[in-house]
């Protein structure tokens, strides 16, 4: 049993490094030197990358964000099918791990992704909001709901030209979907959870939304005045 619990910490930790690499603010050091922390909304998502540093690096770390959640999906996955850590799981775990209990350790992997992302290690603990490492997540985790999300945020981008109602209007539609999918109990609540704390982390999105003040696309973020 100890030794399993070692094996669930070190797949915790690793999905945690994945979502960790802080791509945004790379792409700021290496392109113009410059701590994107400090400029736009002080975020290191795609969206501030756009207005700090334009559109061909925010695409890049667009598709690096996500590729980091589905890339801790992946790991989880893979990692409890190797033989030394089937044969270390507890004998009540054996008969109906991957029915039952694998999705609980996919739902660990893809917490720890977004934690990492947000909170980044790398980087003083800081990041961005996580909603395109949700995004990876979710096409991992059950394609259908992740699709259906990525849908939702286009629509409202593309209506109101608003990228965080789209993160926010993405994040309660996987709940939904998760639900109308009939998907494990473990992936409904990390899908909660997760889109409670993407909508957590775009608080000051919000108080900009209801007062009219958030930026649409191809404006500066309040940040830059």
């Amino acid at each position: 049993m100890v030794l399993w619990v070692a094996y669930t910490a070190l797949m915790a930790v690793v999905a945690y490094l994945l979502g960790a690499v802080p791509t945004g603010y790379w792409a700021g050091k290496v392109l113009k030197g410059i701590d994107i922390r400090e400029h736009g909304s002080k975020s290191t998502g795609a969206t501030n990358v756009l207005r700090t540093l334009g559109k061909g690096p925010a695409i890049v770390v667009l598709l690096i964000d996500i590729l980091k959640g589905a890339a801790a999906i992946l790991f989880a996955r893979w990692f409890y099918s190797l033989p030394a850590i089937t044969s270390a799981m507890p004998p009540n775990f054996n008969s109906n791990f991957n029915s039952h209990w694998l999705p609980w350790m996919v739902t660990l992997a893809a917490l720890m992704a977004l934690l990492g992302h947000s909170r980044s290690v790398w980087i003083g603990f800081t990041g961005g909001k996580s909603a395109a490492t949700g995004l990876g997540v979710l096409l991992a985790m059950t394609w259908q709901v992740g699709v259906g999300s990525l849908l939702v945020f286009g629509l409202v981008v593309a209506v109101a030209r608003i990228v965080s109602l789209g993160s926010i209007a993405a994040a309660v539609a996987a709940v939904a979907l998760m639900w109308i999918f009939q998907q494990p109990l473990a992936y409904q609540l990390v899908t909660l959870v997760g889109g409670l704390f993407v909508i957590w982390r775009h608080q000051a999105n919000i108080q900009r939304l209801l007062t009219g003040t958030e930026p649409r696309l191809g404006q500066k973020s309040p940040g830059d005045a």
